[in-house]
């Protein structure tokens, strides 16, 4: 369903759905855990797919263009991500120490995030929940 998610968004943006962009979706939807592009590089070349850097690099924003994917920051700055279609929403806890990311989902948190909405008058279309702070581990250890 990805591909066809992906090629229509191609489509219409006049774009062609190559050999290196479906390397790439494939790449990212084999993976369950959040990934970088260096990750997914590795990733791809362990299972001997020759692809470029580049393409990654230039893939991975049309991807979050059509909302298969989302980015999630990390403490050191450079970007991971995660497939999220076909995911319920969820949320994250990320460590600042050793950036360890923890995927959480809270129905009263997300309830308390319509009500603000409802009472500002706030058409929400989608959001990000990131807290940063210290894992159990590292918690442990300061």
């Amino acid at each position: 369903m990805e591909n066809k998610i992906f090629k229509e968004f191609l489509e219409k943006k006049g774009l062609k759905f190559t050999k290196e962009r479906a390397a790439v979706l494939k790449g990212v939807f084999s993976t369950h855990n959040h990934f970088d592009p260096d990750d997914l590089l590795i990733n791809l070349r362990r299972k001997g797919i020759r692809v470029s850097k580049a393409s990654i690099y230039r893939t991975l924003p049309l991807l979050l263009e059509c909302g298969l994917v989302e980015q999630v920051e990390k403490v050191d700055k450079h970007a991971h991500y995660e497939h999220t279609f076909g995911h319920g929403h969820h949320d994250h806890l990320i460590c600042i120490k050793c950036g360890k990311i923890i995927a959480l989902y809270s129905e009263k948190l997300e309830r308390l995030q319509v009500n603000l909405c409802k009472k500002e008058k706030f058409r929400c279309i989608t959001h990000t929940l990131e807290i940063k702070g210290y894992c159990s581990k590292c918690n442990a250890k300061a």
